[in-house]
């Protein structure tokens, strides 16, 4: 997409996410790396804040999944940085593995849809939207080993499904799967789909313009670059965090 033509609205909402984000993973270093007291961080409100991120990240991925050019390229790339992250966290950080965390899920979204965006074309979007959107509050907590609608359990699954760590990937981890970052694609995939119909509604009901602007150059510059910003945020926020603990004591 050109200069002209893109929606720099859409780079300005990545760009808040991801600084929100950065914020909630500051808080996370402090609590549970660093020693601080922070009930509030493990209240409902932070759980909101947290899912406030992922939601935003997943639907606006899945939505700007057609505004991209060489989508296998481009999902090659993320599922690769997400290798990186697992591997540097299980050499130098065991006890805080990352294991199919939401690099992970991005880049498999974006290698599945490059497959699937054409047969996915021919569904109405708006009942594609809706199904898409209906099956992932559905399988919202199928890692648990249950099916939850409205708070009631209308479902157990079968323990067989929760075997080892592989099928952690697809969302029913084995006994003793641990990660710090957990994105499996049941049901995360199933939002990234939903955001990809939404980018079908809104073009053909000729809604893409509105996000044209407002263009925001700070958080455009942020949202245009999200990989390498996230690749580095949590070493550069350890890092400062450990120089400000040592000037401290």
């Amino acid at each position: 997409m050109s200069e002209k033509q893109r929606l720099h609205a859409l780079d300005a909402i990545r760009g808040i996410t991801l600084l929100s984000m950065i914020a909630y993973h500051a808080m996370w270093d402090l609590v549970y790396m660093f020693g601080v007291r922070a009930d509030w961080y493990r209240s409902d409100a932070a759980h909101l804040w947290q899912q406030s991120i992922c939601w935003t990240f997943i639907l606006l991925s899945g939505f700007c999944h057609a505004l991209g050019r060489k989508p296998w390229k481009r999902g090659l790339i993320v599922f690769g940085a997400s290798v990186i992250v697992s591997a540097v966290t299980l050499i130098f950080m065991p006890d805080q593995k990352i294991l199919f965390g939401v690099l992970n899920l991005m880049g498999l979204s974006m290698l599945m849809m490059a497959v699937l965006s054409k047969p996915f074309a021919h569904v109405n979007p708006y009942l594609g939207a809706v199904l898409s959107f209906v099956i992932f509050g559905l399988t919202k907590t199928v890692q648990r080993g249950v099916l939850i609608v409205f708070g009631h359990e209308i479902a157990v699954l079968p323990e067989a499904l929760y075997a080892n760590d592989i099928t952690a990937l697809f969302g029913f981890p084995g006994p003793g799967f641990y990660s710090t970052d957990y994105f499996p694609l049941i049901p995360w995939f199933f939002l990234y789909v939903t955001g990809w119909f939404l980018y079908r509604i809104f073009e053909r009901r000729g809604w893409l313009g509105i996000f044209a602007k407002p263009r925001v150059p700070v958080l455009g510059f942020i949202g245009r670059h999200t990989l390498p910003i996230y690749m580095a945020h949590q070493p550069v926020i350890y890092a400062v965090l450990t120089v400000v603990f040592s000037i401290l004591k």
